[in-house]
């Protein structure tokens, strides 16, 4: 196949596998064998069912005013998939993500690929060809059969172990905690910000870094301090991402760095620039304007009750309008009564594809939970929007959340 352009190529590897998600990691390592990828620089992997996209912008943010050659790759994408793959700080062309792909597919022979698998090889592809000094893995799906723990990371971490994607991880958190405990190696550090870990996730051979016990953090009213194997940081401005979470998220992200200090080291000055100027669309990102409109993907019940402490944080407003989709596979009661609380009307939006739930499925989840708060059904995100838009008074507040579709469909 010729190199051919990125969106070609996209709705090529889409057709390339009958699932869109088949854990394993025996065909990533067949092409990654037959690539000859060597990725010399150190390696950070960050897995977790909530706050793994935070954490590795963070990485990357210290990383990268530190002044090291950063390579980070983070799924899903908001609105292109050149979002994907970041390198120096900037995204991944087209071209040069066609030419990896094309890598990809020429080394792959008859081994089938899912779409997230063949992605994440073409990061590495690029990741082998950028000269980087790090590179901060986001997991995809669970740990120990996700496409990126075919690297070994020489530093793991893990944010936080909650209940979500049942069907391929399990329905309990030790089960969960051990698949997701899967990208620790023997050895080696590994953060673990669950402030209650799951027994699998204690009994693991790496090198643990516990949250409470070898890392930690302290609010200091507008400022806070953050402790570890290097030391301790005090008067720290809190990040440039909003919520009550980013602290520990934060912090997680520091314990990584003290643990791979000797490898990487980081000067305080270029901590304090990284907080003040890390960005990360759709994790309670507040969008300028009256009435103030908040995005959020928060999809499972854990980053819900998340989303409603940060409103409830956030300061009043006399109505609090949802603009809410999800997808049909996700817990869409556990969100919704988790956040509930915090909403004073829901306008439900149909998402698009197989997997997304139509305005009707919501509606009925709503009337099961007996929400009494006014509901109103639209076809499609941008609709709901614009008419919650059209009613907010100018001191309300609209959030937008339930999944990343959900943001994406706020941009328009």
């Amino acid at each position: 196949m010729s190199v051919g352009s990125l969106p070609d190529w996209l709705a090529y590897i889409e057709r390339q596998h009958p699932q869109s998600i088949a854990l394993g990691l025996d065909r990533v390592r067949q092409v990654f064998s037959a690539l000859k990828i060597k990725i010399s620089c150190p390696v950070v992997t960050v897995g977790g069912t909530n706050g793994k996209g935070s954490t590795c912008a963070m990485l990357e943010s210290v990383l990268g005013f530190a002044g090291y050659r950063t390579g980070l790759y983070t799924s899903p994408h908001l609105l292109r998939y050149n979002e994907r793959v970041r390198i120096a700080g900037r995204e991944a062309e087209d071209a040069t993500f066609a030419e990896a792909f094309a890598e990809v597919e020429s080394a792959r022979g008859s081994i089938p690929l899912t779409y997230f698998e063949f992605g994440t090889l073409a990061a590495f592809v690029l990741f082998s060809k950028a000269n980087l000094d790090a590179a901060v893995l986001e997991v995809g799906l669970g740990g120990r059969l996700d496409a990126v723990n075919v690297v070994d990371a020489d530093c793991a971490v893990l944010t936080s172990v909650g209940i979500d994607h049942v069907e391929f991880l399990g329905d309990t958190r030790e089960t969960i905690g051990a698949e997701k405990a899967g990208i620790f190696r023997a050895g080696r550090p590994a953060v673990v910000a669950d402030p209650d870990p799951p027994r699998s996730v204690l009994g693991s051979d790496a090198k643990l870094l516990l949250l409470g016990r070898d890392f930690g953090y302290q609010p200091q009213g507008t400022q806070w301090s953050y402790w570890g194997p290097a030391g301790k940081r005090s008067g720290l401005a809190h990040p440039a991402l909003r919520g009550a979470m980013q602290l520990r998220n934060a912090s997680a992200a520091f314990a990584a760095l003290d643990a791979l200090r000797e490898k990487l080291p980081i000067a305080m000055q270029d901590v304090r620039r990284a907080l003040a100027e890390v960005t990360l669309p759709g994790r309670f990102q507040v969008l300028p304007g009256r009435p103030q409109v908040v995005l959020d993907v928060a999809h499972n019940p854990e980053a819900a009750a998340a989303l409603a402490a940060n409103l409830g944080d956030s300061g009043y407003s006399p109505e609090t309008i949802a603009v809410f989709g999800m997808l049909r596979d996700k817990d869409i009661a556990g969100v919704v009564r988790a956040v509930a609380s915090r909403i004073t009307r829901w306008h439900l939006a149909t998402l698009p594809g197989p997997r997304g739930a139509d305005a009707g499925l919501l509606a009925g989840v709503l009337r099961e939970l007996r929400i009494q708060t006014p509901i109103a059904e639209h076809g499609s995100v941008a609709e709901a929007l614009a008419v919650a838009k059209n009613e907010a008074a100018e001191n309300d507040k609209i959030v937008v959340f339930g999944s990343f579709l959900t943001v994406a469909g706020a941009y328009g």
